[in-house]
């Protein structure tokens, strides 16, 4: 019996699942066509189910630092999963997986596990909201930080993706609570906390939901110390760039400490789970040391922790692999400005770390509204190009470019030569 191909298998999730996805954005809505259904993935290749290989540069949405199956996770899932896939009771592993968590990043002082990022950025909020009395919350226009109904205000990414940036279903008076500035302006950021009313201000430090925008110098010291100033505190979601960026995430390369992270994904070696932690006095709010209630029968799972400690605990030991990553981006970097400066067409190359984007737009691209600018029928001509030539980036203009350790610098070199043959087509068939 022939294994069923992609456009089958969406054909029958359709049937089943609502949109035939689990996640919007995989639905190829900003760009067309059927999503890939993947089979299997190793190192930096993805096969779909009709068999075709990709140099992947989606990496499950970030947390692929080291590759897919790396070998160290792959068996430390395998030794747990042999002894039990859930309890609903502690282990020693959540103890020496939050013990790394706090080792590694810079402001965690006491850390809580949950399954999910959105969890976890539901989760802080409460505490913040409770160790300030306030409810306001402060976020940005075009920040995504999970689906809660707080966060689903003027969201970026996959909100975005679908053309529908508020979510029905949210209530006016929590999107009444939600203030929005725009990203990169501490004067907007001063005019919303001079109420007093604001319990925290939300913010990526390095903007991955709307691509990858850098904080503009002096922006994310200025939230801290706009922060201090009115009794507000300072969140980092850094379930994005959190151990990408760098060991410590963006905290630990921009120097600026915030009150609470948020974290998921890549501590779980790509499995489900997230976490929030930050300073022992607000992290003490959380039940059963304090008031603030936050539970989960699978928060802290066996197999999440034994692949979260094996990923922190392989990066712990060869930190070499951020030079690695670094000069994969630089090579990245003077490629695609060779490449854009034979182009005629308006682009922008924006990277942190081992994280990018590409925009059809002629930037500078600091925020939402110029990123969301740019010219997605172009974007999606571009996308289906790569894919055609084997390489696979996220299905829209909102998501970053995520490379791993596992890429090689001829996986880069390839990337560039497919891109400047794609970008070729797409002027071409532009001026048809």
């Amino acid at each position: 019996m022939d294994t069923p191909r992609s456009h089958e298998l969406f054909e029958a999730a359709n049937r089943s699942i609502p949109g035939g996805v689990n996640s919007p954005v995989r639905a190829f809505g900003r760009v067309g066509g059927v999503p890939l259904f993947i089979a299997r993935a190793a190192g930096t290749t993805l096969w779909d189910a009709d068999g075709n290989a990709y140099l992947d540069y989606v990496g499950s949405w970030g947390p692929m630092l080291l590759g897919h199956a790396h070998h160290a996770v792959e068996a430390a899932v395998v030794a747990a999963a042999s002894k039990g896939t859930s309890f609903g009771a502690p282990t020693s592993g959540e103890i020496e997986l939050a013990e790394k968590v706090i080792d590694m990043v810079p402001s965690v002082e006491l850390v809580r596990f949950v399954n999910s990022g959105t969890e976890a950025t539901m989760s802080a909020l409460r505490v913040a909201r409770a160790a300030t009395g306030r409810d306001g919350m402060l976020k940005f226009r075009g920040g995504y930080h999970g689906h809660g109904d707080a966060f689903l205000v003027e969201a970026g990414s996959g909100a975005a993706t679908l053309g529908v940036p508020d979510s029905p279903g949210v209530t006016a008076g929590t999107a009444r609570d939600t203030r929005v500035a725009e990203y990169n302006d501490l004067d907007d950021v001063a005019g919303h906390l001079r109420g007093g009313d604001i319990a925290c201000v939300f913010v990526e430090p390095i903007a991955g939901n709307m691509g990858c925008v850098p904080p503009a110098p002096g922006f994310l010291e200025g939230l801290r110390a706009l922060c201090d100033e009115t009794g507000t505190i300072l969140i980092f979601d850094e379930v994005m760039t959190g151990f990408r960026v760098a060991m410590g995430g963006a905290q630990e390369r921009y120097g600026v400490m915030p009150d609470l992270t948020t974290l998921g994904k890549i501590i779980g070696g790509g499995l489900p789970v997230g976490a929030f932690g930050g300073r022992a006095d607000l992290m003490r709010h959380v039940a059963p040391a304090g008031p603030v209630y936050q539970a989960g029968t699978l928060s802290g799972n066996p197999l999440a922790t034994a692949a979260g400690i094996a990923a922190l605990g392989w990066i712990q030991d060869h930190p070499q692999i951020y030079d690695h990553l670094e000069m994969l981006g630089q090579r990245l970097d003077r490629g695609v400005e060779r490449i854009m400066a034979g182009s005629d067409q308006p682009l922008t190359w924006n990277r942190v770390g081992a994280m990018a984007s590409l925009y059809f737009h002629p930037g500078p691209v600091t925020d939402w509204p110029s990123a969301s600018s740019g010219d997605n029928e172009r974007f999606a001509r571009f996308f289906h190009g790569m894919l055609d030539e084997g390489i696979y980036l996220a299905p829209s203009p909102y998501e970053a470019l995520f490379f791993s350790a596992a890429h090689t610098e001829h996986d880069i070199d390839r990337t560039l030569e497919s891109m400047e043959r794609v970008l070729g087509q797409v002027v071409a068939e532009a001026g048809a």
